[in-house]
Order: C-alpha cells, then structure tokens, then sequence
C-alpha cells in the first residue's frame, strides 16, 4: 500500500509514519507538507533514508501541488494537515479557513477527478461536537456544534468528506479524537509547554480555574485507530477515538510537576480564552466493536514516559522554541521539492 501522508512533518502526523514504516514492510509513505512553523523534518530523521519514505515539500490549498503529489500510484491518502491550535484560530482565523476547509476540499477534488477505490481518511477532532455537560460522552452521532474557529473549520472539512462520499461515492472514513499527547508535539499544546515551563521553573499558566476537562489520547494509541480505519473501517462512516482518560487540565498540570519535582506554587492561574469549551468526552465503543481497537496506554505512564522524553530531548526543544528546526529542510534538502 502506498499512502499518501498529508502533514505528516507535524506532531501527529510524524508519529504515524514512524509508526506505519515500524509495523508494516508492506507500506510506502509520501509524506506531502509545506512545513509551517509546525511542520519539522527533524521528526523523521531515523526514516529519511528508507526507500518506502519520500517527502514532498507542497501545499494542500495549491491544486498543482496536490495533483503532483497525489498520482496514480497512490492507495490511499491519510489527511493530518491542518492549523489546530485553538488559541491561535481565536487571533486570526483565516488561515484556518484556508488549509482546513479549502485544503480539504482540493484535496477531495483531486480524489474524485482520479477516481477508482482510493480510500481517504479524514483525521477530525471531537471539537467539532462542542462541549459537554458534567454527564455523558461525545458519540459518532452527537450533533456538530462546533464554538472556536478551528473546531468550525474542521466540521465543515467534516461535512465536505460526507458530501463526497455521498454525492460522489468517494471511499471516504472519518476519524475524530480527543487530546493527544506524547513525543514530537509542539511546545505550544497544554502538555509541552507546560513540561517545558516546568523544567526552567518558569510559570505554568492555566486558564480560567483549570478545571475543564479533556479526555487524554496518547498519540501512540492514536496511530493505532487510524490504522485500524485506514485497512479496516466502512465507508462512509465516523469513529470517535479517545483514550478513556478524563482529567481536569490543572489534574495534568499538577501531575508533571509532581513527576519533575517541582513546586506548585508555579502555576498562574491567567483569564480564560474566549468561548473555552468546558468539557470533553469520548465513547469509543464503535471503533472498539467494529474493529477491535482500544487504548493501551494508560494515562500516568504515558504521561510520566512524555515527560521523560522532553528531558531527554533538549536539544530537539530547544531548536523547536527558537526556530532553528526550520533550517534542516534547507541543509538536507535545498531546492529539491522532492526526496526518496
């Protein structure tokens, strides 16, 4: 199978394909990205010289691009890019609507105008059902209610997947999971930044009063269900993945510094983010049912093994925060677009 691995430079999207290439010898990865600030080829260092890895520096909103990138001989494509800080969607959405929505439909196009049974696996967010009351979980038929611009973007990439599939029958299977944690994730997330703070003893700042909830998805157990849906889901169809792991985030903050030793007269309590949703919650029965998927990680080891990555991983932290990551696309690659 040769896929195509749209954003696969970024947090989630380098964990899947170093986790495709480890368990499959049958699999080829195109890893296609336009390396935002999020975007880091120094994610994938150890794949780089596989013959079944190739990068191709591209833009899912430019039509020549994607019709480059995505040819004949791709099986199947696994669609990660997108803007997905929710903070930065509240400053300027625009660009949210562009990569998200635009970007989803090109690519879409280009799946239709190829036709045949390539299978697309849209990798959504439970975002885009809102927030929950103190009861009950998000299931595949809650009703869309998204409340950022990020969780709208990704709903109306949502709802163009099932117009495709159902208007022009495109293989199409949605995924939509619940916070993930783990190595490679930017330090702007809740988890990094506040193990990064943590380390140089600098302020934790958590909104509001820190007592809303998410449900914690180790990226690991992630790249599982998508596998999983990739060879195995029904078309046409949504399933939620989550990691039966609620916790308060001020829970979370207070259990690193616990693991790190530090004081929790670090945390600041700042003023909340507009329309912050209160609470999430995942039933992932379907997906457990249907095709025999559950998490594996529990929460305080995956937790603790994160932490100890980011210790271990200074250097990879340190180039992230200045921005000095950005020039190992240029020293490997040049001007090539293209890499095998």
């Amino acid at each position: 199978m040769k896929i195509l691995v749209t954003g696969g430079a970024g947090f989630i999207g380098a964990n899947f394909v170093l986790e495709m290439l480890a368990t499959h010898d049958d699999v080829e990865v195109v890893n296609f990205d336009v390396l935002t600030y999020a975007g880091n080829l120094e994610n994938l260092r150890e794949v780089e010289k596989d013959a079944r890895y190739s990068f191709v520096r591209g833009d899912v909103c430019s039509k020549d691009d994607v019709e480059s990138a995505l040819d004949d001989s791709i099986d199947a494509v696994v669609h990660f890019a997108a803007e997905s800080h929710v903070d930065r969607s509240v400053e300027g959405p625009d660009v949210f609507l562009r990569t998200n929505v635009m970007g989803t439909q090109v690519l879409l196009e280009r799946m239709r105008a190829l036709g045949g049974e390539r299978r697309f696996v849209m990798v959504s967010t439970d975002e885009v059902y809102g927030s929950l009351g103190p009861e009950g979980a998000f299931t595949e038929t809650t009703p869309i209610a998204p409340n950022s611009p990020y969780s709208a973007s990704k709903a109306s990439a949502d709802l163009l997947c099932r117009a495709y599939h159902h208007t022009f029958g495109l293989d199409v299977v949605m995924t939509r999971c619940s916070n993930n944690y783990g190595p490679l994730q930017f330090p702007e997330k809740l988890v990094p930044l506040m193990i990064a703070n943590a380390m140089e003893d600098k302020e934790l700042p958590v909104y509001g009063d820190g007592k809303n909830v998410r449900d914690w998805l180790h990226v690991r157990d992630h790249c599982r269900a998508i596998d999983a849906v990739l060879r195995k889901g029904r078309n046409g169809e949504v399933y939620n993945v989550g990691g039966n792991s609620e916790r308060e985030n001020i829970e979370v903050v207070k259990a690193l510094l616990d693991h790190l030793g530090k004081s929790h007269d670090l945390i600041t309590y700042v003023t909340d983010r507009p329309g912050h949703d209160r609470r999430y919650a995942i039933d992932a029965t379907k997906i457990r049912d249907e095709l025999g998927w559950q998490p594996t990680v529990v929460f305080e080891q995956g937790l603790a093994e994160t932490i100890e990555w980011y210790r271990a991983s200074g250097e990879w932290l340190e180039q992230v925060r200045s921005g000095a990551y950005r020039d190992y696309y240029d020293t490997m690659y040049g001007d090539r677009s293209r890499f095998a």
